[in-house]
């Protein structure tokens, strides 16, 4: 077979015509009929047929060869790119922006990383997906937390001023104020949990206009996300030494597991403060959950760390929600990634989005 590649974002792609020549062979002398070789086409590829009349038109085929090839360029790229909404110098953001006659609702993605690392480059095919959905997308930097000046929940306070700028600009950006959802995955999980389940930040008199924004939002997605950063908890949920990941450490500026486990009454309204489930109440949005880490008791000899994703975190979550009625998805996959559909995750926020009235 010769395969064509189209390079971009690491991403090769097999174009269909060559599919198509080697599953109809004859296509390029002609020896079988032109509906011969599109009843061929029809059976290989039946999402080929848009109507759904049974029979495969040449222009079906023009399409569906064209929707399977690689996102176009101008999703690449952001509309606005490295754009300030804070003070500090990891306060950036970068907009895609989904073409619409109408506002758009907003999906905002937060990059993980321990707190410590990550970046808010973003898949060009996921940004594609989300625009073809008519959703505009943002992706967000925050600060890292230095175990000293930067601690826990500033990073969280971050994700939420963002989702206050961008409200800021709905008008000159063509988004839905009333359609927002926050993802993200490990520490991205966390602060999207927590700006969904916080009581809303706005400071309605703050001479700053940003301000006086909403941070509420309509839909949260997560993957692998805690529950909790109270180490003390994490210990009687997880087991093992979860709880001695060294970001969790560092969030607090503590060194040792003595000061981690035998908290000052301030610290240790600074791991309520950061934990996005003691925040949760039943009138917060809807939230779609994936986990992959193995599941089960932790291992006598685990790292430290080890078990920082662990399913447990979700079972916490569904617990409380459905305990609230709220609305939640919980979605397991074992060590099989690949079974973790974006997709799924992205119907779910259409589905929480359609609510909105």
């Amino acid at each position: 077979m010769t395969r064509i590649s189209l390079k971009h974002a690491g991403i090769r792609l097999l174009v269909l015509s060559t599919v198509i020549a080697v599953t109809c062979p004859g296509w390029a002398d002609e020896k079988p009929s032109a509906d011969e070789r599109l009843q061929k086409l029809l059976k290989r590829f039946p999402d080929a047929d848009k109507n759904k009349d049974g029979k495969l038109t040449r222009e079906e085929v023009q399409e569906f060869r064209q929707k399977r090839q690689r996102p176009r360029d101008a999703s690449a790229e952001p509309t606005h790119a490295n754009v300030k909404y804070g003070k500090h110098e990891r306060n950036v953001l970068d907009f895609y922006q989904a073409e619409s006659d109408t506002p758009t609702p907003l999906v905002i993605y937060i990059h993980g990383g321990g707190f410590v690392g990550g970046s808010k480059k973003m898949n060009p095919r996921l940004v594609q997906n989300y625009h073809n959905a008519g959703m505009s997308v943002a992706a967000i930097h925050y600060r890292f937390i230095d175990g000293e000046d930067i601690l826990l929940p500033e990073p969280q306070r971050d994700g939420a001023r963002a989702v206050q700028f961008l409200r800021s600009n709905t008008k000159e950006w063509n988004i839905d104020p009333k359609r927002v959802a926050c993802y993200g995955g490990s520490a991205g999980a966390g602060i999207s949990m927590w700006i969904g389940f916080h009581d809303d930040l706005a400071e309605p008199d703050s001479q700053d206009p940003v301000e006086r924004e909403s941070t509420r939002i309509q839909a949260i997605g997560t993957i692998g996300g805690q529950s909790t950063y109270d180490p003390i908890k994490i210990k009687a949920l997880v087991g093992g030494r979860a709880w001695e990941h060294p970001s969790i450490f560092k969030a607090y500026g503590v060194t040792t597991a003595e000061e981690a486990l035998n908290p000052t009454a301030e610290q240790q309204k600074r791991y309520d403060e950061s934990s996005a489930i003691t925040h949760l109440t039943k009138d917060d949005p809807a939230l779609y959950m994936i986990y992959s880490e193995a599941d089960g008791p932790l291992p006598a000899n685990a790292r430290p760390g080890q078990g920082i994703h662990h399913p447990n975190f979700g079972r916490d979550l569904v617990k409380k929600m459905n305990e609230l009625g709220i609305e939640n998805v919980f979605v397991y996959t074992g060590d099989n990634k690949s079974g973790a559909s974006p997709q799924a995750m992205l119907e779910f926020f259409q589905k929480q989005f359609a609510k909105v009235k």
